[in-house]
């Protein structure tokens, strides 16, 4: 069986018949929406050709009876606090009973909170960390209203999941809501409206699928969870290792295009199975000068080296997707610990070189010294401290700046051997 069909496969097994997706479907959404309320809000991306597309979808709610009572821009890049405000006033003067968010992780994930707050109450503050949604919703008796969510960029998986990251920018420091409360109840995912993507774009938002896949194979060691997110990790990666060279050498390659939709749905999927690490945890104090996709792809690398005496079995196996791409010659099998690590991390890179994606913290503009100890201030933070506990090495809030601090250090420099194995 081909790694489309895998990932074909497992996306059915994830989400049954209530995941739209594929090319064309905006057209039904409307039929959808008619089950679910009468009253619907649009929370929307624009971006070039957008509003082709939300006409499409207007149209489709139109004639199925739901009328469209406000449309609303949705949320900047990491999802500021102020959009987040703006988003939840607006969706209170709707009184909308079907949220459509239209949008790339930001404009979701600001839909998801601002429903949060709109049914609930309280600041989101109240809400980062996991599973708070949940407790309020059972103390309350009350329910979040359905919530289309329509994915326009093959990246985050952010229709799919139960995350909300929502960024301070006054600090610099994002933080997220972890609750299976807020998963959208009926995602759409449309490939066409990925087809005119930037290039930029669209490299970050594969290799967010792989960081998803990555960190979750990674934490799911010795849990009961390990051979299915093996089985996500394995499709996910490799189509993405595939399929992201073709379209940076041929944006118009739709097929590839396609391709990494589902690798990146695979990303999302992993995330609703197990959690990210450290990757995603240093992202979080990147936000001013790196998108998210960005940062936990250039992260990624340092951290495998720094967990490979606990993830050798992962590590041969992805080494060896790489591998069956070109990207390495290494014979994974005789190698173990941070040296198997480091061929890894080196496979990694050969894929970042060939798609001239950035390998160290160091090439970004912005990035300075302030944001290594913002990093490892954050990693300090008890709302955080589930990525910590994801790491299958994982650490406390003692052992951050001896050992984090060397990971962030390589990731400046791109010198593997400051990292220290615990």
């Amino acid at each position: 069986m081909s790694n489309l069909e895998k990932a074909k496969n497992l996306l059915k097994a994830f989400k049954g018949d209530d995941y739209l997706f594929g090319a064309g479907v905006l057209k039904d959404v409307g039929s959808v929406a008619s089950k679910l309320g009468k009253k619907a809000i649009i929370i929307r991306d624009n971006f070039p050709g957008s509003d082709e597309f939300v006409s499409t979808i207007r149209k489709s709610l139109t004639d199925a009876g739901v009328d469209v009572v406000k449309e609303e821009n949705g949320a900047k890049p990491n999802c500021p606090l102020e959009d987040l405000s703006r988003i939840t006033e607006a969706l209170k003067e709707s009184k909308a009973d079907i949220i459509v968010s239209f949008g790339g992780g930001s404009t979701i994930d600001a839909a998801k909170a601002a429903e949060v707050l709109r049914t609930l109450g309280g600041e989101i503050e109240d809400y980062f960390g996991v599973g708070l949604v949940t407790k309020a919703c059972e103390e309350k008796g009350i329910k979040l209203c359905p919530h289309m969510a329509i994915e326009t960029v093959a990246s985050s998986g952010a229709h799919l999941t139960k995350y909300s990251n929502i960024t301070d920018v006054k600090s610099g420091q994002k933080k997220l809501v972890v609750d299976p409360a807020i998963v959208p109840s009926h995602p759409v995912f449309d490939y066409e409206v990925t087809y005119g993507l930037p290039l930029g774009v669209t490299m970050d938002g594969g290799l967010d699928g792989i960081a998803h896949c990555l960190e979750v194979y990674y934490s799911s060691v010795g849990t009961d969870s390990y051979d299915k997110c093996q089985e996500i990790a394995e499709a996910g990666i490799s189509l993405v290792v595939e399929y992201l060279p073709k379209v940076i050498a041929d944006p118009k390659d739709t097929a590839s295009r396609d391709a990494l939709c589902l690798a990146t749905d695979m990303g999302g999927y992993a995330i609703m199975v197990g959690g990210t690490n450290g990757g995603h945890l240093t992202s979080f104090s990147l936000v001013d000068v790196l998108s998210h996709g960005r940062a936990c792809a250039i992260m990624n690398p340092y951290y495998s080296v720094f967990f490979a005496p606990a993830v050798e079995k992962e590590l041969r196996i992805v080494g060896n997707i790489f591998k069956a791409y070109g990207y390495t010659s290494v014979d994974f099998e005789s190698l173990s610990g941070k040296e198997l690590g480091k061929a890894a991390a080196e496979a990694m890179f050969a894929l970042a070189k060939k798609i001239n994606f950035p390998l160290t913290l160091g090439e970004v503009d912005g990035f300075t010294d302030g944001h290594i100890e913002r990093a490892l201030t954050a990693a300090k933070n008890p709302q955080l401290k589930m990525k910590l506990q994801n790491m299958p090495v994982p650490l406390n809030a003692d052992l951050i700046d001896e050992y984090m601090g060397p990971i962030l250090q390589a990731a400046k420099t791109g010198d593997l051997s400051l990292i220290k194995n615990l």
